[in-house]
């Protein structure tokens, strides 16, 4: 008859917990949505690229989310087929995009989508300066 060894499982258990809790608390804080863009520096005015001043396709993203094409309210769902016809339209523009700094990045990645789906091989990203 041979003894096995007892080997004490609660050092281990404990520290899982431990680790467990810390996750639980750190999670919340956690913000992934969200990408902070980089300052940039100054441009003198020979580097300035040259944007047109308004393109006929516009689509602003709001601090709530909502996303207008336009000037008009549009779900995220509709907006490929929208930009499909705005593409057969004018096949030579490029989609501006307005994006708020506060609304969600994951909009930004479902209206490029969208805009690739349409058609349109680039997009112009608008940030506003502080």
């Amino acid at each position: 008859m041979t003894d096995d060894p007892d080997v004490n499982l609660t050092p281990l258990i404990d520290v899982v917990f431990v680790v467990l809790i810390v996750f639980i608390l750190i999670a919340p804080l956690l913000d992934v949505e969200k990408v902070a863009l980089a300052e940039a520096k100054p441009l003198k005015d020979e580097q300035v690229l040259q944007l047109k001043e308004k393109s006929p396709i516009s689509i602003v993203v709001r601090k709530d989310n909502t996303v207008l094409l336009d000037g008009m309210p549009v779900k995220l769902e509709n907006l490929s087929a929208y930009l499909k016809s705005l593409k057969s339209q004018y096949p030579d523009e490029r989609p501006q995009l307005f994006h708020d700094k506060e609304a969600p990045f994951g909009t930004f990645q479902a209206i490029k989508n969208a805009a690739q789906t349409a058609g349109f091989d680039e997009l112009d990203l608008i940030l506003k300066p502080k």
